[in-house]
This record gives structure tokens, sequence and C-alpha cells, in this order.
């Protein structure tokens, strides 16, 4: 995503304001431009009466116009994780516009905050497991314009359970769930709801065609009594843990409208009720011989399947 030429000029104010020693390689670099636009911006620059010089770098012999932030150093700290830990950073469109944030928040932090910076140890580092892939970052600024505008879109998509198809939907929404982008739309192929990960997504095309959006239809609502992302007819569960996953399950929340009872001997009851059981058919799976599916006779069923399968194909001795 390309800067405009204001917005490149003042990237290049707060990258001079915050770093020592650019010349005109550099910035170029930082700004994804030629030396030659930089030389040109310097000019405009100068011409707009920012007192900038050379000397071993390009240098600003004055900070007045830019006046500081007035933060703490607490809330200077939240907001660069937030910044630097957020999945929007790898959507392309975002990446960019936060790459420019946090060039001015660095560039206007008071002096205060500056020398503490320095003397700081950096103690918190988040890092969000993400799964969205290069090709997919293209995507992500079209389906969003199309969500604002209330644009069709024909899209050839890569499904885990139907394959490759193409098709035309009405998009409502991009939401991140667990590792993924997703959009929700309404597919004209299927004709219901379907949530699509955009790193699933082969092509995408913007229609001249508009759709009129269907009232109520939000990411609270959607998402309502899901596992994480899929959907289906709601279901009620109820699943026994003992040992180590026992206190896992204690230890925190995994649904918001879970009931987790402590059972004698420190096992646990497990109830939620679940829209769709492929998601949570797959957590229960992860705690092995620690978890107990006591309802519904489906998931039972299906862990049955599953474990005449693993017994085929590890046989004892083997």
């Amino acid at each position: 995503m390309s800067m405009s030429k204001y917005d490149r000029m003042l990237y290049i104010l707060n990258l001079l304001r915050s770093r020592k020693n650019l010349n005109a390689a550099s910035l170029a670099k930082e700004c994804g431009v030629t030396e030659r636009s930089i030389y040109r911006d310097i000019l405009s620059l100068s011409e707009a009466n920012v007192p900038i010089y050379y000397e071993n770098g390009y240098k600003l012999a004055t900070d007045n116009f830019l006046p500081p932030l007035n933060f703490t150093f607490e809330e200077y700290t939240a907001l660069r994780l937030a910044l630097e830990s957020t999945p929007l950073n790898l959507t392309g469109k975002y990446g960019e516009i936060l790459k420019n944030i946090r060039a001015k928040v660095e560039s206007n932090l008071p002096d205060a905050v500056r020398e503490q910076k320095k003397r700081a140890v950096k103690a918190t580092s988040i890092a969000i497991d993400t799964s969205l892939q290069k090709q997919a970052e293209r995507f992500f600024g079209l389906i969003e314009e199309a969500v604002q505008e209330t644009a069709c879109l024909e899209l050839t998509y890569d499904s885990i359970n139907s394959g490759v198809t193409s098709r035309v939907v009405e998009p409502y929404f991009v939401v991140f769930r667990g590792r993924a982008f997703y959009v929700v739309a309404y597919c004209r192929l299927r004709k219901d709801f379907r949530t699509f990960r955009i790193d699933q997504i082969k092509s995408l095309v913007k229609l001249g065609e508009l759709f009129q959006p269907r009232p109520g239809i939000t990411a609270e609502s959607y998402f309502d009594g899901s596992w994480q992302v899929y959907s289906g007819e709601p279901v009620d569960v109820r699943v026994r843990f003992t040992g180590k996953s026992a206190k896992i399950i204690a230890s925190r929340t995994h649904h918001p409208d879970e009931i987790v009872e402590k059972l004698k001997g420190g096992d646990i009851e497990y109830r939620v009720t679940v829209r769709g059981i492929e998601e949570i058919q797959r957590w229960i799976l992860g705690f092995g011989d620690e978890a107990q599916v006591l309802a519904p006779d489906e998931i039972r069923w299906n862990l049955r399947k599953i474990a005449g399968f693993l017994g085929k194909t590890y046989p004892a001795g083997k």
C-alpha cells in the first residue's frame, strides 16, 4: 500500500525526529519510494519552512512544530504493545497505517518518557498466532471496501468440505477469531450465511452490483454460542475431566456460557451449549484419556470411531 505524498512527508518528519543519520537511500527504503522522490519531498518540506539540514544524514534544526504527546510511560508502553501485537499488522492495508502511527508516537514522546524508555527493560512481549498468508494480504482492503459500500464480491474459495468453488457473496463484516481473519457473507450459491477464511480465498473481484443488507446481522449476534467460528444447531455438551486436565479446565474460562462443577476427588464436570460440535470435539480430543464425554451421543460415537482408527493404525507392539 503506497503512501500519498502528504503522508510520506509527515512520515519523513517523524523518522527524522526519532532516528539519526538517515540519508536519502535509507529514507527511500523506509518509505518504499525512489531516492529521487525523497529529494523532492525534502525540497517540498524546506519550501514549507520546515528547518531541515544535512550533517551525516538529514536532521531537523528544531522540532517545536511537532508538539509532544501527553503520554505517561505506562500509557506509551500499553499503546506500543497494542500496536506491535495486533494481527492487523499482517493485513497489508493496516500494516502501513500502523507503521505510520508507531512512527508518530515514537517521534512525539515527552522528554520524560524518552528518558524513562532508555532505562526501561522490555518486560512484556505479545505474540498472537495468526495464519494470514502473504497472498491473502491483497484481499483484506478490497473486502473491507466492499463491506462499506455493500458491494457484492465474486470469489473462488477452497473449502475444506466442498473443495474449490466460485460463488457470489454479499459481505457483512470482517472478524478475527482464533488464529485467522474471516469474512462473514451471505452466499448466493448456498443461499445462506457462510464464514469464509480469508487465507483460503484464491481469487476475489468486487462487482458493481450492490446488495441490501439484512437487519440484525452483527459479529456479536452471528457468533453467539459458537465455540470459535463454526455455527450450527445448539448442542448441549457435558464432559468429565480428570487429572491434570481437570486442573486446566478449572483454572481458566474456555467459553462465556460454560458451567464448571467440581466433583469429589478433584474431577470436573464441564457443561456448555454450543452451535455445532466439530470445533469442541477437536478441543476435547486434545485432552486424551483425561476427558470422558457424557453427552451428546454424537460426539461419543465420533470419538469411538476415531479410537478404532487409532487402534488399527497404531497396534500394540509395533
